[in-house]
């Protein structure tokens, strides 16, 4: 089998990296995610894996530098809306979807094993052991993170900490984005911890029970956003009902400038040829 490159400059040159709206994805689906993440050995340096959505990409374009450069970082991206898939098979791209939701729900049942060491960072109490029954874990380590990380650096390195202090070959990073992003920025600039970090937001609430993910049917529907405003809308409807129909404006934009490009692109090539 082909050795997989475990740096971020590597796997961006590759074929398998694509830059969508303003955000970049692995070109991988879950299957392929899920063995990238479980072949990495466990004592390797820290990495980190984000699962972009709607939200982030909308929120980034709003100018703010560092939260760019928090998924620019990463080891891994992989998409996590069927609405960006659906928008970039509308512009002929292909962005394959995995939902980390979905691929923390597979790590748990299928690569964990119940006896190995295992961090959650953020969540609750009722949470921790709820996972820890379904899943029959004898070793979840947890670290009851602050409301308010984004601005408290501090907290922020105790996290870091907790993760040096507790090794682990996977830790989950379940404060909230840009939260969990900074979270794993600063576990791996420390350069002594070890493992892979998922920043996937409301993950361990699905699975246990705290929160109902939507049907299959309303998944592949591409209407997991209605079920989730549906559920919690006083949390819910700013996100999906005034800041995530900008991401239309992010496509208008990334629509004309890849205009732009192939109109310049034609006129080099016509210079080029008559030259």
């Amino acid at each position: 089998m082909t050795a997989i490159s475990e740096t971020g400059a590597d796997r961006r040159r590759g074929s398998r990296h694509i830059w969508f709206l303003n955000g970049g994805f692995d070109r991988i689906g879950m299957d392929t995610a899920f063995q990238r993440v479980t072949e990495r050995p466990a004592d390797k340096s820290f990495e980190f894996v984000v699962t972009p959505n709607v939200d982030h990409l909308v929120r980034i374009a709003r100018g703010n530098p560092r939260e760019a450069v928090l998924y620019a970082q990463a080891w891994l991206t992989v998409c996590d809306s069927r609405i960006l898939e659906l928008i970039a098979k509308i512009s002929g791209e292909k962005v394959d979807v995995t939902p980390g939701s979905d691929l923390t729900e597979r790590l748990f049942a299928d690569a964990i094993d119940p006896d190995e060491p295992v961090v959650v960072i953020g969540g609750t109490q009722s949470v921790i052991e709820a996972i820890e029954k379904r899943y029959g874990l004898t070793d979840l380590r947890w670290h009851d993170a602050p409301m308010g990380l984004k601005k408290n650096p501090l907290a922020v390195q105790d996290c870091a900490e907790f993760v040096f202090r507790n090794p682990s070959r996977f830790v989950f990073l379940c404060v909230g984005s840009p939260q969990q992003e900074m979270v794993a920025q600063a576990i791996r600039d420390r350069r002594d911890c070890t493992g892979i970090g998922f920043c996937v937001g409301a993950s361990l609430d699905f699975l246990a029970g705290k929160v109902s993910r939507a049907p299959r049917w309303m998944q592949k529907a591409r209407l997991e956003w209605l079920h989730r405003l549906a559920s919690e809308p006083k949390r819910m409807w700013r996100r999906y009902l005034v800041e995530g129909p900008k991401v239309l404006l992010l496509w208008l934009e990334w629509r004309r400038n890849r205009r732009q490009l192939d109109r310049l692109a034609r006129d080099l090539n016509q210079s080029f040829a008559s030259s």
